[in-house]
């Protein structure tokens, strides 16, 4: 990484429970292509504030992560189709002050489904309603997938991202059983209070074909071990994590890494 300079560019993420992973992974590409490029992550006190901060600090990007995916919306300028079409940002691109946001997450949850080879004629349970749920639930729904069920205690939110996609709505977490089950909330995140939380119960994940949680960090989530030991075929949040940094580093610099590139920034990012 270049000494600190003045005439460095500034890209950052913001995060209720920042981790080093996206800090790692661009930092470790500029460095790779030889980049004045610094990459910083950051849990605001005040959003609107952060925001105003990228804008008159002239930070090129900015990661968006939970809980700021919908919040963040009102405070940028333009949205791209991406993010538009699902009310969810998690990358925003400053250009002499103009705020343009994106979002990657749904970019990567189709990557991923596409090639695990997931079988559209799968039924699927979504564990969870915010930004990267919409995210997913878009996904599925131009993926394909027609028998979709969104689980979420909040009915507002719950149902209306159901009835957006033309799927269902339950309000109890965790249950039924179905051919691929995605947990899209924070259970069995590092930091958080459910860190050692299984986000669906065991006979679900038996009944299940395929096991996705989007939670990156750990790698390793409750849910992603139970799965291993029921010898599950499993997606995981890191698999995410590395889809979305990859395109919102494009995003921010113009510049696509060779897939050499891409794998060394990833095995950086896990060896923490």
């Amino acid at each position: 990484m270049p000494i600190l300079n003045k005439d460095m560019t500034l890209c950052i993420s913001l995060s209720a429970r920042p981790s080093n992973n996206g800090t790692r992974f661009h930092n470790h590409l500029y460095e790779q292509l030889d980049l004045n490029w610094i990459y910083k992550a950051f849990a605001p006190t005040n959003l609107e504030q952060a925001i105003a901060g990228v804008r008159g600090l002239g930070i090129r990007g900015c990661a968006v992560s939970m809980p700021y995916k919908e919040d963040v919306i009102a405070l940028v300028d333009e949205m791209d189709p991406s993010a538009k079409a699902i009310d969810s940002v998690n990358t925003i691109v400053n250009t002499d002050g103009h705020l343009k946001a994106y979002n990657t997450d749904y970019t990567a949850i189709e990557q991923l489904l596409a090639s695990n080879e997931v079988p559209a004629s799968y039924s699927v349970l979504v564990q969870g309603a915010g930004g990267m749920a919409k995210a997913t639930v878009a996904a599925l729904r131009d993926a394909g997938f027609t028998d979709v069920t969104v689980l979420a205690r909040n009915e507002t939110t719950g149902r209306a991202l159901a009835d957006q996609y033309g799927f269902q709505w339950r309000p109890e977490l965790g249950g039924g059983t179905a051919d691929l089950i995605i947990n899209v909330t924070p259970l069995g995140m590092a930091g958080g209070p459910d860190v050692e939380t299984l986000a669906f119960p065991q006979e679900t994940i038996d009944a299940a074909s395929v096991v996705f949680d989007v939670v990156a960090l750990p790698a390793e989530t409750p849910l992603i071990k139970a799965a291993r030991a029921a010898g599950k075929p499993v997606i995981t949040g890191a698999e995410v994590a590395t889809i979305q940094a990859l395109e919102q580093f494009v995003l921010y610099t113009g510049v696509r890494p060779t897939p050499e590139q891409v794998r060394a920034a990833e095995e950086f990012m896990r060896a923490q």
